[in-house]
């Protein structure tokens, strides 16, 4: 590991304002109930994690942490969204995803597991040796509220966006952490979820076909037939 220069202040604060600004953003996809405005908060997110992951490189001198931002970016911005558009066009959804709880309770409990994260991630922040370990509670913060999110919509797709959203609270906290895993297992990592999105999208055709809808409720009907 390369020595880490000294302090950049304008990178340290760029790197807390991206960590609150990745927070908000998940916050952002319990409130938000079109499935178009999830994936363009998706796609933000992507942003966020690729000038993150610049910041830190800046900060700790790791120079294959710049390899991880470009492909970040070619990855999380560019190609997963636009499949994600595209199933949403193939699928014809549109309009608003019916919620199983209502936004203002969620947006409660949201608060209070972003509470709950900072607290358990303290301990774990002060046996990290890393520049912006005091990030770490915000992807653990960011990820359950992915996780709140998929468990509180109706809509099959929003599970996998859900899923993709907990991926990229786990690729900041490793960033944070650890100053991210090695390139090779990162590309392991993104080709899991590339193949694992196709795999959704068949998934959600076949769905399409035997129940004419995504709603998890029929799917719910049937295993109880």
């Amino acid at each position: 590991m390369s020595p880490p220069l000294p302090a950049h202040p304008f990178a340290n604060d760029l790197v807390q304002f991206l960590g609150s600004a990745l927070l908000m953003s998940a916050f952002a996809m319990l409130a938000l109930r079109r499935m178009t405005s999830l994936v363009r908060i998706f796609a933000l997110q992507g942003v966020l994690l690729t000038l993150s992951t610049l910041a830190v490189a800046i900060l700790s001198a790791e120079t294959h942490l710049l390899f991880s931002a470009i492909f970040t970016f070619a990855f999380k911005v560019v190609l997963l969204p636009a499949i994600l558009f595209r199933l949403l066009n193939r699928l014809r959804i549109q309009g608003e995803v019916e919620v199983l709880v209502n936004v203002p309770s969620t947006m409660v409990l949201g608060l209070a597991i972003a509470v709950f994260s900072f607290t358990l991630a303290g301990p774990i922040s002060e046996l990290a040796s890393t520049v912006s370990k005091g990030l770490i509670g915000v992807g653990l913060a960011s990820l359950l509220l992915s996780f709140l999110m998929m468990i509180s919509r109706r809509k099959a797709l929003t599970q996998v966006i859900g899923f993709l959203g907990m991926e990229n609270a786990l690729f900041f906290s490793a960033i944070n952490a650890t100053y991210g895993m090695p390139m090779v297992v990162e590309l392991g990592v993104a080709f899991d979820v590339l193949v694992g999105t196709f795999v959704f999208g068949i998934f959600f055709f076949q769905i399409r076909e035997t129940f004419e809808s995504l709603d998890l409720k029929h799917m719910d009907t049937t295993s109880m037939e």
